[in-house]
């Protein structure tokens, strides 16, 4: 017993001093920017870290999205491995690396979804300078809802206290800024009124004016001007999940992939294809890839409503885990059978057949859902075909 009690006494004494090492390490980095939201997140990380490199401010950013990346002064990248899967000690380790390199700023992804690790990482690990969050909206609801108030007031508890934060979220900024109020916080609303088309045509993928502005708020915070601050953005590498077109030619027949399956909500998933099809001259018949996974069928439920009453759509293609089972639901909304295609767990070419083996000329073929399960490799399937016609 007198082993154990001391075995114990050693395991808290060496957690609290690795605990002060992290607290010294966190805090000699001057600026420190904690990036929180259900969408855009990975983005926002690599703009904002782009602009202040641009500005001449040391910046080392961590983003947690599609490929977990470590992104260096310079520009460069280190992917995180991950054996044990993620969990939110990981930012611990960032840190320490961080801080050796001593930076003036540091951009952190927010990694953590259940309400109270969220909580952790800001008050015992980031103690951001600047509080960012995205937006709100219906995602990861078994972990933060189960409604969207309840998202909302989750992604709060990365909000500083006594700083100053930025937000995109419209709709529920008022709840936002009531619980920043409580922590002294100054939560401005950024809009994208002042981004223009001609700023975004300079991005070389399709970047959303909303993290854009975002950005470009944070970049003035720290004194980094707007022009400097969007020349380093279209600089920035973008996050191996941001959304990308792939143009196919077959047998005649223009196809345009839209890698969309990063946007795992309703409203996100909306949106794209809004921007898309209002962007090309002709987008042709609206075909989806709905990528299904057992474990987020209540999403892929989601996805169908929206894509039968809020898009003119031409066929919907099920792919992936459960999709007998949500061919009923579609039927049940009343799709009609004619226009949804059950393919299920099937190699990316027959999905890729199947599309290009439609009867329309032109196609916005917009790949939805879930990108692990067969998402990513439908999506290079058409990469691949692409750079080969």
């Amino acid at each position: 017993m007198i082993i154990i009690a001391l075995l114990v006494a050693m395991t808290i004494a060496l957690g609290m001093l690795e605990y002060r090492r992290h607290q010294r390490r966190i805090l000699s980095i001057p600026i420190r920017i904690h990036v929180n939201g259900t969408r855009g997140k990975s983005s926002v990380t690599r703009l904002i870290a782009g602009a202040l490199r641009a500005g001449g401010v040391p910046t080392i950013a961590k983003t947690t999205g599609s490929a977990p990346q470590v992104i260096l002064e310079d520009g460069s990248e280190i992917p995180i491995i991950r054996p044990r899967g993620a969990n939110i000690i990981e930012q611990i380790r960032v840190v320490a690396y961080a801080a050796a390199r001593k930076p003036r700023a540091l951009v952190i992804e927010c990694m953590a979804v259940q309400p109270e690790y969220q909580w952790i990482a800001e008050q015992k690990m980031v103690h951001s300078t600047i509080g960012v969050i995205t937006n709100a909206r219906p995602d990861h609801l078994r972990e933060m809802g189960p409604t969207v108030e309840n998202v909302a007031r989750s992604l709060c508890n990365t909000l500083p206290f006594g700083q100053v934060a930025y937000t995109c979220e419209h709709k529920l900024v008022g709840l936002m800024k009531q619980v920043a109020a409580r922590r002294s916080t100054t939560l401005n609303e950024v809009t994208d009124e002042q981004v223009t088309d001609e700023d975004m045509r300079h991005f070389h993928h399709i970047e959303h004016k909303e993290n854009v502005a975002l950005a470009l708020a944070v970049a003035r915070e720290v004194g980094v001007g707007r022009e400097v601050a969007l020349e380093g953005m279209y600089r920035a590498a973008p996050d191996c999940g941001a959304l990308k077109l792939y143009k196919v030619d077959h047998e005649g027949k223009h196809m345009t992939f839209v890698n969309a399956l990063a946007a795992n909500d309703p409203e996100s998933t909306l949106a794209i294809w809004q921007r898309v099809t209002d962007m090309a001259d002709d987008a042709g018949a609206s075909i989806f890839i709905l990528n299904t996974r057992k474990d987020r069928f209540e999403r892929s439920e989601q996805l169908v409503e929206m894509v039968h009453q809020d898009t003119t759509w031409e066929r919907l293609v099920l792919i992936g885990e459960v999709t007998d089972r949500l061919l009923g639901v579609c039927y049940r909304m009343g799709l009609p059978q004619e226009k949804v295609i059950n393919l299920g767990m099937v190699p990316p070419e027959l999905t890729y057949n199947t599309v290009a083996a439609l009867s329309y000329p032109i196609m916005t073929v917009v790949g939805i859902g879930n990108v692990h399960g067969g998402g990513h490799e439908v999506a290079h399937y058409f990469r691949d075909r692409s750079a080969h016609d």
